[in-house]
């Protein structure tokens, strides 16, 4: 089953289920996609929505950290309802641990030896853990191992 049908299938569940913040949440991914579809003309793929979704979830964490500055805790509340429901669809994300490996990996591939090598380490770093992992914490790691510490 695509990422896709079950997405549908889990919004047909919860309008059964009257569950309001999955519904919202499957609702604005399924019109994402169905927007990025009609901008490409093309019909979107697992590894798409996967990418979809992780814009998404980036854009909800940024709603949260603006509405805990505002104080507005209600909103807050719901976002972090539908943040939950979208991580879900999304493949496990690797520990920071296993981050730091793989960028080990790059770096003695690509001989990269300073902090001046950081573009084509994230490059490759970005490449090969796409959806897996946040690319700010990433960044941090590449910075961290990069600069020898």
């Amino acid at each position: 089953m695509s990422l896709k049908e079950q997405l549908m299938a889990d919004l047909k569940e919860a309008l059964r289920a009257n569950d309001v913040p999955r519904k919202e949440a499957i609702r604005m991914i399924r019109a994402a996609i169905k927007n990025a579809e009609i901008e490409w003309q093309r019909e979107a793929t697992d590894e798409d929505v996967v990418q979809i979704i992780s814009r998404e979830v980036k854009r909800r964490l940024e709603a949260i950290e603006m509405f805990r500055q505002g104080g507005r805790e209600d909103l807050v509340a719901n976002e972090e309802a539908q943040l939950a429901v979208l991580k879900a669809y999304l493949p496990k994300q690797l520990s920071e641990e296993e981050i730091r490996e793989a960028l080990r990996e790059i770096i003695a591939e690509l001989g990269a030896t300073g902090p001046k090598q950081l573009g084509p380490v994230m490059r490759e770093a970005m490449q090969r853990l796409k959806g897996k992992a946040d690319g700010r914490l990433v960044n941090r790691l590449a910075r961290e191992l990069l600069s020898g510490n």
